[in-house]
């Protein structure tokens, strides 16, 4: 007889803790109850709504014929055309050797916590996988609770504390915005007093600006305007271009960090060895100068904007504390005021407020906890995108005029996903 023994295999000790992201997961959950039957409203995973614009989807259909490996940094014919890009919309001035392409800002930012060797710092809340990279990775973390006062985002004040500490230490600090999960933004005056401190100690940053071109107020101001000799700026398609599966990310590192690039390429090489070629030069149909996609994703940020102003009209008509969001299609309540009366339903954090608000109405959002929260801080963030995104943009109004009837013909799921959690809230 012959006996087969277990091999005797551990775990990294860095996943220790960790699980499927949390923005993963519910989606995965969701599509569960989904296919059981259940009623589901999906604002828990960040998924833009709206379709891949038309050029871009057609200059993949002709382009899927390409199949060799490309450059590790990306096709050099797209990475000329982010240079004007970023001229162009973010008044960033680089080279095309500047520039380097991932399957994803996510795989880009990994790979940067992998090659830097320091202290990461992460102001809470925070996108969902910050943290949890850094830990995989064994990297220190210094996590910063912000305040709902300041908007929710790291002050200069808060960076001096910290840096004045160890003024020699070796620190990333990681800015994202208009924020993942709050909604928030920085306005030019608060990114120039960041800008002088980080430059001070001379922090490193990566500037997670992938939903700049949501920014309501059409105006995105980058940090690289203020501090481009530290800043790296991480952007992609997923979120106004509505290809998040497609993964396509990039960073623009300084010309004086070239080192990062070719470092970041090293390890590129040995892992995904290059971007998927017929992505990067659809790719290069999205990024290029066209009257129809700057219509494109000028509606698509007035639909969030108004969609978001409605929500926000709603839940503030409740006990509920919620700031108006200024980009991306996020907004992050805080139900504080109903702690009383979620006691009595044995509510006491944020994720059984959620677990609980799920089972009982079919509304999926994330809890504060999995963005970095305190557990006993009853807050959660509410991804407004559970709408027909090409509905709603064959349905916008010629004269441009988004009223609450056009919300409630177009973004109708949304809209009766917040008035079943108004609902609830009522009935506590």
């Amino acid at each position: 007889m012959i006996y087969h023994s277990t091999p005797d295999i551990h775990l990294n000790d860095n996943l220790s803790g960790l699980s499927t992201s949390a923005t993963i997961a519910i989606q995965q959950l969701c599509r569960k109850m989904m296919n059981e039957g259940k009623e589901v409203f999906r604002l828990g995973l960040g998924q833009s709504p709206f379709p891949v614009p038309d050029r871009v989807v057609e200059a993949l259909k002709a382009n899927a014929h390409q199949k060799d490996y490309l450059a590790v940094k990306g096709l050099e014919e797209l990475r000329s055309t982010l240079v004007d890009h970023h001229k162009r919309t973010f008044d960033i001035d680089c080279g095309t050797e500047d520039i380097i392409i991932g399957p994803g800002s996510k795989e880009l930012m990994f790979i940067l916590q992998l090659i830097y060797d320091g202290e990461i710092i992460i102001p809470m809340p925070a996108w969902v996988s910050y943290y949890p990279q850094a830990k995989i990775i064994g990297r220190p973390v210094n996590t910063i609770m912000t305040s709902r006062d300041s908007g929710y985002k790291i002050t200069a004040a808060q960076v001096d504390s910290i840096c004045k500490l160890d003024p020699q230490r070796s620190r990333l600090l990681i800015l994202n915005y208009p924020s993942n999960p709050t909604g928030q933004t920085y306005s030019a005056d608060e990114l120039e007093a960041l800008a002088a401190v980080l430059a001070k100690y001379q922090v490193l940053v990566l500037s997670d600006e992938i939903y700049a071109k949501m920014t309501f107020s059409g105006d995105h101001v980058s940090i690289m305007n203020f501090y481009p000799e530290g800043t790296i700026f991480s952007g992609g398609l997923s979120k106004w271009c509505g290809a998040g599966g497609w993964r396509l990310g990039l960073f623009v590192v300084p010309e004086r960090m070239r080192w990062i690039t070719d470092a970041m390429a090293t390890v590129a090489s040995e892992t995904f060895t290059s971007t998927s070629a017929p992505i990067q030069y659809a790719a290069i149909a999205a990024f290029q100068e066209h009257n129809d996609i700057d219509e494109y994703v000028t509606r698509c940020r007035n639909i969030l904007s108004h969609l978001a102003e409605e929500i926000h009209i709603r839940l503030s008509r409740t006990e509920t504390q919620v700031l108006p969001a200024q980009g991306g299609f996020y907004v992050f309540p805080d139900f504080d005021n109903y702690r009383q009366k979620l006691k009595k339903k044995n509510i006491f954090t944020s994720r059984e407020l959620c677990d609980k608000l799920l089972a009982e109405t079919g509304v999926a959002i994330l809890p504060g906890i999995d963005f970095g929260r305190p557990a006993s801080e009853l807050t959660a963030r509410l991804a407004f995108v559970d709408f027909d995104g090409k509905k709603a943009l064959d349905d916008f109004p010629e004269d441009g005029t988004l009223d609450r009837a056009y919300l409630e013909k177009s973004c109708n799921s949304t809209l009766t996903a917040v008035d079943r959690l108004i609902d609830w809230l009522d009935a506590l």
